[in-house]
């Protein structure tokens, strides 16, 4: 969860330090801090809060040199304070560490190691790896080994790491070795950025941006040592590595603000070019189906398939119930949504004929991608729906599909569920073409579905209605959030969002469930937000909506434009534009995230990083 960043060559490091953790911020914010190494010395400054705090203080107290490592922390060990904040000592300072993950053994190691008279300082897991490599890195001179050489510093760090169980992304400086930066990678994410005479050490591309766009994405027990000459990688156990080298494609402008306060509204207002972008190339007019190029199966193969298991967390949990319903409705195939959470540890009766695919943004997170190996090792065929291009997952599944949706920054997901739930659309057509699906019903879909962006954008028009409702509800402290069939997983998303940026306790409900307890919830100081488009169960909805109102309890309606009959019922309502049923979720989803960033904003709260969260869920 939480950013790495690394340098080492001809530049002064520490602007581009600090502007690669304002990059990563989102990441974690609870404490930032970055070392400089100049000669055979690395100094340290590191602050609780925001990045914004430690840049007054690299202001007030300067530092400068040409290699450096910075890190942004989301705590998982320890409290967040100075002391705690990353990057950390290892010894008497020949070693300065920041790390991503969790040592799960740490308080063996920790015992341990405080037997051997290394004081520890902080209450985080992250010192027992400095302490451990300043101990082997003492081992190693013991025996001989020759401090002008990186490989008794490599030498030192996986003995170090062999120690350790759980969970790590490294970077790491050694004050006896100027302009030597060892990365190293279990679990959680680094990518290495190759320029001219120098590299890059980061979570993810976005620090990378504008300097390079060469870089090298490690796997799980690689070890990378940079120096400004150049780049080694090296595998735990096999040795060295040649380095894959590939182009990002991101640009300036995907990580900026623009004329936007908050990355969340920028890729609210981004979702009908996103859900293009999603589309594009991949509707086959001719055939009347969607055409994919990474699915690596053949026809036959996934004719063969006769269960589908989808496996994801948070939000894009939410956009899996919705391809549950596309899947069993187009394609005919039985299908079923698992948290990854759960299912890594079960045991489920999957067979040959099962495809699994696990659904995430940032192809990052630790349950998915452990549920992933999980199917995987059993052989099933296991394929991804992922945004960004490069990360674990993406490499890991036997294929899969990209959403092409650009940088999510937002912490509160939104383009990535539309383009999910775009995505999980067009496999259903696919898969239903394959089977049963006429072409004439075919054919009708993608005409549909290219006229989404524009029916997103009409949606969006809803901002300033939503900003006036926001007003009137942003003093409740719950919530109730209620639709039927398609729009189920569009309430649970609803109140999530309301949850994940507003701190507001809300609930979603299929909407008939509410009469099975949820109702009574139901008072003068709880709104109830129904989703109720038109469609086959349009009287049931407003059946169940007519039950609050008649409990004195205030309703929000998310209806179809036009609709006087919902307008006349509910104490307030967002029109969208009418769409078919199977992709109503695109579009009743938009006034739901603007209903939750409109609110955050009435209440103070930090909408792109709100508390206790971060984007990518990398620990378990």
């Amino acid at each position: 969860m939480c950013g790495i960043v690394g340098y080492v060559g001809h530049r002064d490091v520490t602007e581009l330090l600090l502007e690669g953790l304002r990059r990563l911020e989102y990441r974690g914010y609870d404490s930032a801090g970055i070392a400089v190494q100049h000669g055979a010395e690395i100094s340290i400054r590191k602050k609780a809060g925001r990045v914004h705090e430690l840049g007054k203080l690299v202001e007030a107290n300067p530092v400068a040199g040409t290699a450096g490592i910075g890190h942004t922390r989301w705590a998982t060990h320890g409290e967040t304070t100075d002391i705690n904040s990353h990057p950390h000592v290892g010894g008497n300072g020949e070693v300065v560490i920041v790390h991503n993950g969790v040592v799960e053994n740490y308080t063996t190691l920790r015992a341990q190691l405080q037997q051997r008279g290394y004081v520890f300082r902080t209450a985080t897991d992250t010192e027992v790896i400095a302490h451990l490599i300043a101990h082997q890195l003492s081992e190693q001179l013991k025996l001989g080994s020759d401090p002008e050489r990186p490989d008794t510093y490599v030498t030192a760090v996986l003995a170090a790491l062999a120690q350790c169980k759980g969970t790590y992304g490294l970077a790491i400086l050694f004050r006896d070795a100027p302009n030597l930066l060892i990365g190293a990678r279990l679990g959680s994410p680094l990518v290495v950025g190759v320029g001219q005479g120098e590299f890059f050490l980061a979570s993810d591309p976005s620090p990378l941006v504008g300097y390079t766009d060469e870089v090298v994405y490690l796997s799980d027990h690689e070890l990378v040592v940079l120096t400004p000459a150049g780049m080694e990688l090296r595998h735990r156990d096999s040795g060295s590595l040649t380095p894959s080298i590939q182009t990002i494609e991101q640009t300036p402008a995907d990580i900026e603000l623009g004329d936007f306060e908050h990355y969340m509204l920028k890729e609210i207002f981004e979702q009908p070019t996103t859900l293009e972008n999603a589309m594009r190339g991949r509707l086959d007019d001719d055939e009347a189906t969607a055409k994919f190029g990474g699915l690596n199966m053949e026809p036959q193969q996934l004719r063969r398939i006769d269960r589908i298991v989808l496996t994801a967390c948070g939000t894009s949990w939410h956009a899996a119930l919705v391809g549950e319903y596309l899947l069993e409705e187009f394609a005919r195939i039985p299908t079923e949504v698992e948290y990854a959470s759960e299912l890594r540890y079960r045991n489920p009766p999957l067979t040959d004929t099962t495809m699994i695919f696990a659904i995430t943004q940032s192809g990052e997170t630790a349950d998915t991608l452990a549920a992933m190996r999980e199917c995987k090792r059993k052989g099933h065929p296991t394929l991804a729906i992922c945004n960004v291009v490069g990360s674990t997952i993406a490499r890991e599944a036997d294929g899969g599909i990209y959403l092409h949706a650009g940088p999510e920054i937002g912490v509160a997901s939104t383009k990535a569920f539309t383009s999910q739930v775009t995505v999980l659309t067009m496999l259903a057509l696919y898969l239903g073409r394959m089977r049963h699906l006429s072409y004439p019903a075919g054919h009708r879909i993608i005409q549909q579905l290219r006229e989404i962006p524009q029916k997103v954008a009409q949606a969006l028009e809803s901002f300033e209605t939503v900003r006036k409702i926001a007003s009137k509800y942003a003093s409740y402290d719950n919530f109730l959030y209620l639709g039927r069939l398609y729009n189920f997983p569009v309430a649970l998303e609803g109140a999530l969002k309301l949850k994940e940026i507003s701190y507001i306790h809300a609930e979603g409900y299929p909407a008939a469930e509410m009469k099975h307890g949820p109702i009574a919830l139901v008072d003068p100081n709880t709104p109830s937000v129904f989703i109720v488009p038109r469609g086959g169960i349009y009287p049931k909805v407003m059946s169940n909506l007519e039950e609050v109102r008649a409990r004195g309890g205030p309703v929000i309606a998310v209806a179809c434009e036009g609709d006087d009959e919902v307008a006349d019922m509910a104490d307030d309502v967002l029109f969208v534009p009418e769409v078919d049923e199977f992709l109503q979720p695109l579009v009743t989803v938009i006034p739901l995230q603007l209903l939750a960033y409109q609110i955050a904003l009435l209440r103070g709260c930090n909408v792109d990083r709100p508390r206790n969260l971060a984007k990518s869920v990398t620990v378990e």
